[in-house]
């Protein structure tokens, strides 16, 4: 049975579609309220069209796709259960009661703006009428996956060249910059902390 899974998995899962996906799926997290995945995901799929091993449509079209329906299901979250959590007992009460009358002002004067720079759950909280809400999610998400997705596709293969080009040596010199300097900052550190105590 095993086999057979894997037979199936591996003939009709995998390659660029596995790939897109993988995208779509790392979209969604990031548009919901998962920090990280998306963009790196985007950009490293917008420097693989490039190289002509997926196709730059479909890599669009899935990080909007799989942003547009993070970012609703992160708006959707945040309307059921965001408020509650950010209103009902427990530490830092009071600070967090503060924050949604301060973020209500703000939706409330800036809608558009502060849906755009929020994470979308943070929108629900609000309340962010359903109709503005999706429409600013679907063109922000189509702006990011066209913006970043096509810069990755036009600029990155130059950004690799102008890396490999370097080479190792300079790269471990570049290393040893950062290491010396993290050194030297801990030593001085420690040196202010020897004449403070």
């Amino acid at each position: 049975m095993l086999l057979l899974a894997l037979h199936i998995f591996h003939h009709h899962v995998s390659g660029a579609q596995i790939d897109y996906f993988a995208l779509a799926l790392g979209a969604f997290a990031s548009w919901a309220g998962v920090p990280g995945p998306g963009e790196p995901l985007l950009v490293a799929a917008g420097i693989v069209a490039a190289k002509n091993k997926l196709d730059i449509e479909p890599v669009l079209l899935w990080a909007f796709v799989g942003a547009t329906a993070g970012g609703v299901v992160g708006w959707w979250f945040g309307r059921v259960a965001g408020r509650g959590v950010m209103t009902g007992r427990g530490p830092l009460r009071q600070a967090r009661l503060r924050a949604v009358e301060r973020g209500e002002e703000v939706f409330q004067r800036l809608m558009v703006i502060a849906i755009l720079l929020a994470p979308s759950w943070v929108s629900g909280i609000h309340r962010a009428p359903t109709a503005i809400y999706l429409i600013t999610n679907a063109v922000s998400a189509a702006a990011w996956a066209v913006g970043i997705g096509l810069g990755a596709y036009y600029v990155g293969p130059a950004v690799l060249d102008v890396l490999a080009d370097v080479g190792t040596v300079t790269a471990i010199g570049l290393v040893l910059m950062v290491l010396l300097a993290i050194g030297f900052e801990l030593r001085r550190r420690r040196r202010h902390r020897r004449r403070t105590a």
